[in-house]
């Protein structure tokens, strides 16, 4: 699928992976609407790259609904949507002075990282399945998992999960959206420098780079946007999880 002309959503666009996906997608001549909940870095990205920005909380429906409606009375039916929205708490399962998790911020993260992400996939799958194919597909869906779907560490057992839930449902969804000709495909990162690593002192962040096997760095997040042109070029990919990772496997902590 060649990207020039179509209109396409990505979710968590503000910043960091995200940010650099929908950058990625407008300088190859994609109408891109991105989707965030932080107004004034959306708002900024959006004007920047030439986009429509949307508040839209992916947790919600009719947020998800409103967002994708303006998208579309703007652009045109989107094609491909990149899922980057998310959230990364760290917290363990029991705490200091045997603490246990606030069910409530277990919740939140499942609400936004898996079940928000399966809320936009499916609301914009609905509204693509009535477009015109383009040659053998409709469209493409990218979802962003993580390598703590597999390597989960302390204080991470409500973002695995949600990221695990993410990786889970690629296969099915692809399956189930197959007869509309959309393909699904799943990116697992690694460690990379998003606006969360980049507030970490240099040293920290050259620590967490080591870890890495090769390249022994930190992930830029035009790397992961390089994936994801890749999955929309090549119509081959679906129903997969790729990690992007550097062959990093994760320590407890």
């Amino acid at each position: 699928m060649k990207i020039e002309g179509l209109a396409a959503i990505v979710t968590g666009g503000a910043s960091g992976l995200g940010g650099a996906t929908a950058a990625m997608l407008a300088e190859l001549g994609a109408k891109v609407a991105v989707f965030d909940v932080n107004d004034e870095a959306g708002a900024a990205h959006a004007q920047a790259i030439g986009g429509l920005f949307a508040h839209v909380n992916v947790a919600d429906e009719a947020s998800v609904a409103s967002g994708i409606a303006a998208a579309e009375a703007a652009h045109g039916t989107a094609r491909i949507l990149v899922n980057c929205a998310g959230v990364a708490p760290a917290i363990k399962t029991v705490g200091k002075e045997n603490v246990a998790h606030p069910l409530d911020a277990f919740r939140r993260t499942v609400e936004i990282n898996l079940i928000g992400s399966f809320n936009v996939i499916s609301q914009f799958a609905a509204r693509l399945a009535a477009a015109d194919p383009l040659g053998e597909e409709r469209g493409v869906i990218v979802n962003t998992a993580s390598v703590a779907a597999f390597d989960g560490q302390i204080g991470q057992a409500a973002y695995a999960a949600s990221k695990s839930g993410v990786v889970g449902m690629t296969l099915p969804v692809a399956r189930d959206l197959a007869q509309h000709r959309i393909r699904v495909v799943t990116i697992a990162p690694g460690i990379f420098l998003t606006p969360m690593l980049m507030g970490l002192p240099q040293a920290a962040q050259d620590s967490l780079g080591t870890q890495v096997p090769h390249p022994s760095r930190l992930g830029k997040p035009e790397e992961y946007a390089q994936m994801v042109r890749t999955i929309i070029e090549n119509p081959m990919l679906n129903g997969e999880t790729i990690r992007l990772d550097g062959a990093i496997r994760m320590a407890p902590r």
